[in-house]
């Protein structure tokens, strides 16, 4: 089968499709013919092996795929040949075929396509987790989503509004302003030339954010809490700066406020229990149409370092996708 092979650290450019054998079927995964796959930043610092996780080479990397259930092990019972499904498969996307854990793979509506199926299993469980269990998000709360015209901000702001919430969103520049408000934002903030603090607390009357959803870290984190409602939640996310911030305590007394830390990745290993029912929610929103998973860009299976390094670019909104 075609695969992008890593059998080295490597710059993306350096990326090319191979022919490698098709991957081995253990008795508790499914064989999936790849549709899609979702392209993710941890896919860039892994083949690079600047990712906290470094698979031994020679590896395929990609994380998340939709597609076609080709063939099921001995051990799998809730999935069957020629199911439309999505999987977190962890390593081996960026290939025609995958094996994956049937314990990470789900079927999909039969309203949502194999792209867009591609580009739910990281960013969308990510802000259900956060905003529905972490936070919890109230109907008629304000929330404050940070960097959101990208693929996990995007998330943010659609499920903030399924739950009811009034969304202030920032974004650089007008075209990604653009994509928020599309998105479902009440009110957008360019965080090129807005001073966001002050603009969030003019939108609020002087109250500031009820909940604020930060993946950016660094001085962002530090303004957020200077506009952040007596009471308010910070999500701690990422820190897509690269700057992991230092809080100042004294504001997290003052202000009642809970700093409120979310690591989906972990959930499979600390609360397994709970990814079913996240995905089950998550997938009641999209029959019901309030979300929908922008994707931005495609690129053949060739052209994967070049996806990559859009992405790494920052250039990109929503999800950029694979397509074999």
């Amino acid at each position: 089968m075609r695969a992008i092979q890593v059998d080295r650290w490597m710059e993306p450019e350096a990326l090319v499709v191979k022919e490698i054998a098709a991957p081995r079927l253990a008795a508790d995964r499914v064989r999936i013919g790849v549709k899609a796959a979702g392209c993710n930043f941890s896919d860039l610092l892994m083949l690079k092996g600047e990712y906290q996780v470094k698979p031994a080479l020679p590896f395929v990397p990609g994380g998340e795929v939709a597609g076609i259930v080709l063939e099921v092990g001995s051990a799998v019972e809730n999935l069957a040949v020629g199911d439309r499904v999505l999987s977190r498969c962890a390593l081996g996307g960026f290939a025609e075929e995958v094996a994956a854990p049937a314990s990470t793979t789900y079927r999909i509506p039969d309203s949502m396509s194999f792209e867009a199926g591609a580009a739910l299993p990281t960013v969308y469980p990510t802000s259900y987790a956060a905003l529905v269990w972490r936070a919890p998000l109230q109907a008629g709360e304000t929330l404050l989503v940070h960097a959101a015209a990208g693929g996990v901000g995007l998330s943010a702001v659609q499920i903030g509004k399924a739950l009811g919430a009034r969304v202030l969103a920032t974004a650089g520049g007008a075209a990604k302003l653009e994509v928020a408000r599309d998105a479902g934002a009440d009110v957008t903030i360019d965080s090129y030339d807005e001073d966001f603090v002050s603009r969030v607390l003019e939108e609020t009357d002087g109250r500031g954010a009820d909940v604020i959803y930060d993946s950016v870290g660094g001085e962002t984190t530090d303004r957020s809490l200077r506009c952040i409602a007596w009471n308010g939640r910070l999500l701690v996310i990422g820190f897509a700066s690269g700057t992991i911030p230092e809080i100042k305590l004294n504001r997290v007394l003052l202000k009642n406020i809970s700093l409120v830390g979310l690591h989906w990745s972990a959930y499979p290993e600390r609360e397994p229990e709970r990814i079913d029912a996240c995905f089950e929610g998550l997938f009641a929103m999209a029959e019901q149409g309030t979300i929908r998973p922008l994707v931005s860009a495609r690129y053949p299976l060739e052209r994967a370092g070049e996806a990559l390094r859009a992405l790494g670019s920052r250039a990109t909104v929503g999800k950029v996708v694979l397509v074999p």
